[in-house]
């Protein structure tokens, strides 16, 4: 187990690299001057020069992201050209909406995902099975602004039952509570789709293992069958759905948090980008990088706790 966890290390630092060169080559090379933000549309081309310089944008490619890393390392990712508000402050204030956002998607999506898999795989081909396949394929096809707005003029307009959006209150409140309910549906029924799909064709190939016929040739109880014999045993793949969809939520929160107006990382980054704000951007796409491979790796420790034939020595 250490040794698959300095190994990831290890592969994650390599991986950061790559990853922070790749976006800070498309902010360099993106059109659109960072001065012109900073300065505003008053500013001089004397006034313009004399930013640049400060910023340090006359310098060749490679001085500028040796800079950039060398601060990165360090914890300091600049200042926003937009705002003036430190890029680490900004993202710290705003960060924890979206991983309420992501943990409450996930929650709703391995609930009704697991349930309705397990449903359809045991009433395989039963008008259960077929409503599940259905629910399945129409999460996946849905768009989640279509989704959203659905569901604002539903339950927020014309029902009023909801908030219309934003995650002000503690999420522990029943204010809280309600101003999650509709954001972590939203995000959540393509997650739910693939994982209900995912749940279903492993539990279907589980239960013609020969240990699962030899449980019941015992006399174990259907219900145990299922439970210890089955589903556990058909985890693995549904881990790796929910492992991968789980690090694609943190990064993809981008248009629920538009839909919704929620102050997150996401809506940060496409601020950021269509201001062409760059240290937010870079700084924004580091950290969705870094969740998730962290996510992949506590998926991969969760193999060993599921099947502890797994071993990464």
């Amino acid at each position: 187990m250490i040794a698959l966890i300095v190994r990831r290390g290890i592969q994650l630092i390599f991986l950061l690299l790559g990853i922070s060169f790749l976006v800070f080559s498309s902010m360099y090379i993106a059109p659109g001057d960072p001065a012109t933000m900073v300065g505003g549309p008053t500013a001089s081309a004397t006034d313009l020069e004399a930013i640049r310089d400060n910023l340090g944008l006359n310098d060749p490619f490679l001085v500028q992201y040796g800079r950039y890393l060398k601060n990165a390392v360090q914890g300091d990712f600049g200042y926003s050209y937009q705002s003036k508000q430190s890029v680490s402050e900004a993202i710290s204030i705003r960060f924890p909406n979206t991983l309420k956002l992501a943990v409450a998607s996930m929650v709703v999506a391995i609930i009704i995902g697991i349930i309705a898999g397990l449903i359809s795989a045991l009433k395989h081909n039963s008008w259960l099975d077929v409503t599940s396949t259905t629910f399945a394929l129409a999460g996946i096809s849905i768009p989640n602004f279509w989704l959203g707005a659905l569901l604002i003029l539903v339950f927020s307009v014309n029902l009023q039952w909801l908030p219309v959006g934003g995650l002000s209150a503690p999420f522990y409140t029943t204010e809280g509570f309600k101003q999650m309910i509709l954001p972590a549906i939203t995000l959540g029924t393509s997650s739910a789709a693939m994982i209900a799909r995912m749940t279903r064709s492993s539990i279907l190939e589980v239960v013609k293992a020969d240990y699962v016929r030899t449980a019941r040739a015992k006399g174990v109880r259907e219900r145990k069958v299922i439970w210890v014999h089955t589903l556990k045993n058909a985890m693995i793949p549904v881990v790796t759905v929910i492992g991968v969809n789980f690090g694609a939520l943190l990064g993809g929160t981008i248009i629920t948090e538009k839909v919704f107006a929620i102050n997150g990382v996401g809506r940060l980054m496409v601020d950021a980008i269509a201001m062409r704000d760059f240290p937010m951007v870079q700084a924004s796409v580091l950290l969705v990088a870094t969740l998730f491979v962290v996510v992949n790796l506590v998926v991969d420790i969760v193999y060993t706790f599921i099947d502890p034939r797994i071993t990464y020595e």
